[in-house]
């Protein structure tokens, strides 16, 4: 009896702690990300599908880094960078930043305008009504609200699960090339490679992830509660990014189909898995791209405020932060517009190079984020451990070699 008290105290403080980690982990799969791994999957077949298991333990490591920053100090990424290594560093990472999740929220409403489609509805009023939608949600919500509502929303991944195994891969196949690379390594995968770290672990959800801890207020008592939220967001995750990637190369590959525009997946999967298949995809794009077009335009208006010092967060009015407020109806409009006004053929290298951009910065966010975990004036007790960082560092340079080879190989050839 004791121990079923025990295990129910444990199993309600989790349900108090649990969302920032599952939440930032299951919009980084936003509508860039599933064309990235369809991308992969139909380009490559299986034989990428051995990047995702190294990639998930980097993800973890890099997003407990940002969960433990929050608690400790109560402050978010933004502002520990800015005390850190001083204004005119934060500046300019995050002018970076802006413009790499604003290549991001246009993949999103591309995403959202190909999924319409699909269905029937034409882009030119689903992506706006999108986007007023959102805008409206976050303006007018409190962060509890948005957090039930995103919660929920990470339950409609399951589509790709169920589209995984509709698609009948070759699971001998899979699993062996899921533990040994067999691909070959030029720079088109090489792009792949760096595009898929990217959009596992997209440069926001560093800032989002810590904001949102501090914001929701978790106490250091109960940072273990919060571990295991980032743990389980992470495994999720990377489950969900092995279903897509199997799905596309159990068909398309299979069938030799190029993915050109960003629903040409789940169209494509129609005469190859059938039409449940095909639906379910298509439905997953649809809720990850609306998704991801919310979290993201808060993501980089927090970011932003917090390394500029101004008011932030979705539990202020908007005569408390005009700052705030403004960057995020700028980003979401400004997003929507641009994946409009794009053409159909333009909108998966839009994803792509947005992904691929992500994995290019990513080792700069993470060389600040083991600067200052390891600082033991900001962390105190809570600093990382020595093997924590060899392994951290490891990641951190092998992304970064990764990236430089990509671009030598591009120019070279």
């Amino acid at each position: 009896m004791t121990r079923w008290k025990n295990f129910k105290a444990h199993l309600a403080l989790f349900a108090l702690v649990v969302g920032p980690g599952i939440i930032t982990a299951n919009v980084d799969n936003d509508a860039g990300g599933i064309a990235t791994y369809s991308v992969a999957g139909a380009t490559f077949g299986y034989s990428l599908l051995w990047v995702l298991a190294p990639t998930c333990l980097l993800l973890v490591l890099v997003q407990e880094m940002c969960s433990r920053m929050g608690v400790v100090t109560g402050k978010g990424l933004s502002a520990l960078i800015r005390e850190r290594f001083g204004l005119g560093v934060s500046f300019y990472l995050m002018i970076a930043l802006f413009f790499t999740n604003l290549g991001n929220v246009i993949a999103d409403f591309a995403g959202l305008a190909a999924s319409a489609e699909i269905f029937g509805l034409h882009r030119f009023w689903a992506v706006p009504i999108g986007a007023f939608l959102l805008w409206h949600m976050v303006i007018k919500g409190s962060y509890k609200t948005i957090e039930r509502v995103f919660f929920v929303a990470c339950v409609f991944y399951v589509a790709y699960l169920i589209s995984g195994f509709l698609a009948k891969p070759d699971w001998s196949t899979a699993v062996y090339q899921s533990v040994v690379p067999t691909n070959s390594w030029t720079s088109a995968s090489f792009y792949m490679i760096v595009g898929i770290v990217g959009t596992t672990i997209a440069p926001w959800m560093q800032f989002y992830q810590q904001a949102s801890v501090v914001e929701k207020g978790i106490p250091l008592k109960h940072y273990r509660y919060s571990k295991w939220d980032t743990i389980a967001g992470a495994i999720v995750v990377t489950i969900v990014c092995y279903f897509i990637v199997l799905a596309c190369a159990a068909t398309l590959h299979k069938e030799g189909i190029i993915i050109e525009t960003a629903g040409d997946a789940a169209k494509a999967l129609r005469p190859a898995a059938g039409n449940y298949c095909a639906g379910l995809f298509a439905f997953g794009l649809m809720s990850a791209s609306l998704f991801g077009a919310a979290i993201l335009p808060i993501s980089t208006a927090t970011s932003i405020c917090e390394a500029m010092g101004w008011e932030r967060g979705v539990n202020r009015k908007f005569t408390e932060a005009p700052q705030y407020y403004s960057l995020y109806t700028v980003v979401i409009f400004a997003g929507a517009a641009v994946a409009l006004a794009a053409s159909n053929k333009m909108l998966v290298p839009i994803m792509l190079f947005s992904q691929v951009i992500n994995g290019v910065l990513l080792p700069v966010i993470i060389f600040f984020m083991l600067k200052i975990t390891s600082d033991k004036t900001i962390m105190g007790a809570h600093v990382n451990s020595r093997g924590f960082n060899i392994v951290a560092w490891s990641g951190a340079i092998i992304t970064a070699s990764i990236s430089v080879i990509m671009v030598v190989m591009t120019l070279i050839q």
